[in-house]
């Protein structure tokens, strides 16, 4: 039995003379070699890039949630101006982020529309399992974006009732200071008035006059500042409801993408349906014509049976 010889060597160099008579040169020939042994990577979609840029600024988003949450919770370490200013980065942020998952909800559509045919069927099935992978991506952002923003209505929520508990003591605190310095004027003036019983009439009234003036503006003030400090309350209030409203829209939107894959699944089975429906009727209408044959020939069996004898 003869030997068999690896003819593998003989073959690269032939190859390669053929290659420089084609007038490729030794570096072209190295990195051509270079392909084959090392795959260059794939190329990302633009769909993929813009999903993974959205998930790395919810990362971020959230990273500098982390870094400040001290800063925003405890009242001794910032200023309202500077918890206001982490309050408006957070939402610009988060604002970015539900843009950039609008984005690629668009692209969905755009794609689920020109996947469709003529009549509106779905014609290429692997397109429609991209586009359903595509649905569960954003699904996942959006449920991400969501966890993100919901540990920041808690620390908006703690800083809340942190303003609402410092603004209810200070204003009765306030009351009862407005309250003491009219008793003390009341009895300065009850002290007054009795060494001095026989100045002029005129001045006592007219002294008279000044302190109810005075304690007419008192009145007014107190009344302007409670005034002015439930309006700072309920507008603290209607900032956290309009937040929670903002988190609960968003959970409509979570619950919408559910059911439109829900409908896409019953889509999917009222086609499978429609198939082994119409599979049933051609089996039927085979069955049907098999009998009207076996009762034919047997007719016809009967009658030269009955001719035969």
């Amino acid at each position: 039995m003869s030997k068999v010889r690896d003819r593998m060597e003989d073959f690269k160099d032939a190859v390669r003379h053929s290659a420089l008579s084609l007038g490729y040169s030794e570096s072209k020939l190295a990195a051509i070699m270079a392909k084959f042994i090392i795959h260059a990577p794939r190329q990302r979609s633009p769909f993929t890039r813009a999903a993974l840029k959205t998930m790395e600024s919810i990362g971020a988003l959230e990273q500098f949630m982390l870094k400040h949450r001290k800063d925003y919770v405890d009242l001794h370490r910032t200023t309202e101006q500077e918890r206001d200013s982490i309050e408006h980065e957070v939402s610009a942020f988060i604002k970015a982020c539900q843009e950039q998952i609008d984005v690629l909800k668009n692209s969905i559509n755009d794609d689920e529309a020109n996947s469709k045919g003529w009549l509106g069927i779905r014609t290429d099935y692997s397109n429609a399992d991209t586009i359903a992978h595509k649905h569960g991506v954003v699904l996942i952002l959006s449920e991400r974006l969501h966890s993100v923003t919901s540990q920041f209505d808690k620390l908006r929520a703690i800083r809340f009732q942190d303003t609402i508990n410092r603004a209810t003591p200070r204003r009765k605190l306030k009351r009862i200071a407005n309250s003491e310095p009219a008793d003390a004027s009341n009895s300065n003036n009850l002290e007054l008035r009795e060494p001095n019983e026989l100045q002029p009439e005129p001045l006592t009234v007219q002294q008279q006059l000044l302190d109810d003036e005075t304690r007419a503006l008192q009145v007014e003030l107190t009344n302007l500042l409670d005034a002015v400090q439930q309006t700072e309350t309920k507008m603290v209030e209607m900032s956290a409801l309009n937040h929670l409203m903002s988190t609960h829209v968003l959970q409509q939107a979570q619950q919408i993408e559910q059911l439109y894959d829900q409908a896409v699944e019953a889509t999917k089975n009222v086609e499978l349906g429609n198939k082994e429906i119409s599979k049933a009727i051609q089996r039927n209408s085979g069955s049907r014509t098999f009998l009207l044959l076996f009762i034919v020939l047997l007719t016809f069996s009967v009658l030269f049976l009955d001719w035969y004898n």
